[in-house]
């Protein structure tokens, strides 16, 4: 495997994780740290624990802007990103991606694990006793590539710097080779826990900064793939009802709400007037 696979973990603040990830795959595949979160710590526990792995700490431009660094690192044929808050990836998932390649004869643009405990509302999954199944979207949590065909779509949007990011790159990919769910491929995806030991008052500027950037995605991601015109009209409901909140929110004195939805109109209205996804904590 080493020979065609690159294991790309993408990391922020997830020592522990990253750690516990590693015993499952270390010495079996090759495998690349990419970390935007700075840490030294990290770093050095790496270098003299895991010798085989490679660790890169860049600076935080976001999560399609890592993907696309760690891509042109990669020198194997496919190469699978994770987050380390996936449980289940192993030598034998890896082996089951390649031979769902060889079996669609690299006719794919991205394939990604079936989620035992993914929420139905926010990820759609195909039947499971369809072994690999045609789906318009993955999650990003785990992806499996082939390099070539990944450098044919050029990457992730830049553009975004957190969420959606996933929904365009396989927007785009499915026009052109068509995503896959592989069944046979289980794991499961602690949402939101991939950065560790938060205090309080950090849980609530990442929900903000989530908060901002979630909308700001949203309608960057509407307005490019179905035009400015119609991305405002439907926000224009979604919009009315921020306003709303933050006029109740006001009179009821509940700063925590005020704030959050103030976040909120910043993000919709940055990315309503083209600004850039700047907000960072």
């Amino acid at each position: 495997m080493n020979k065609d696979v690159t294991l790309i973990l993408l990391t922020h603040k997830s020592k522990k994780l990253v750690i516990n990830y590693l015993k499952n795959v270390y010495s079996k595949l090759k495998i690349l740290i990419i970390d935007n979160s700075n840490d030294a710590d990290l770093e050095n526990l790496i270098k003299k624990n895991y010798p085989l792995v490679k660790i890169y700490l860049i600076e935080n431009n976001g999560y399609g802007n890592a993907i696309n660094y760690a891509s042109k690192l990669v020198d194997t044929e496919y190469f699978l990103i994770s987050n380390p808050d996936v449980e289940g990836i192993n030598l034998d998932s890896v082996i089951k991606f390649v031979d769902a390649a060889k079996k669609l004869e690299n006719r794919f643009s991205v394939m990604g694990p079936r989620y035992l405990n993914a929420n139905s509302k926010s990820l759609k999954q195909s039947l499971d006793n369809n072994s690999i199944a045609e789906m318009k979207f993955l999650s990003g949590a785990c992806m499996f590539f082939s390099k070539k065909n990944f450098d044919k779509l050029n990457g992730f949007d830049e553009n975004i710097f957190l969420y959606f990011e996933e929904n365009d790159f396989c927007m785009r990919s499915h026009k052109v080779n068509k995503n896959y769910q592989i069944n046979d491929i289980k794991v499961k995806h602690d949402v939101g826990n991939s950065v560790e030991n938060k205090s309080e008052e950090e849980k609530l500027k990442q929900n903000n900064l989530r908060t901002w950037h979630f909308i700001w995605s949203k309608f960057y991601y509407f307005k490019k793939h179905y035009g400015f015109s119609l991305a405002l009209i439907y926000f224009i409901p979604i919009i009315i009802r921020i306003n709303f909140r933050v006029f109740l929110y006001t009179i009821k004195r509940d700063k925590i709400k005020i704030e959050k939805y103030k976040v909120r109109r910043s993000g919709l209205f940055s990315s309503i007037l083209n600004k850039k996804s700047y907000k960072r904590i």
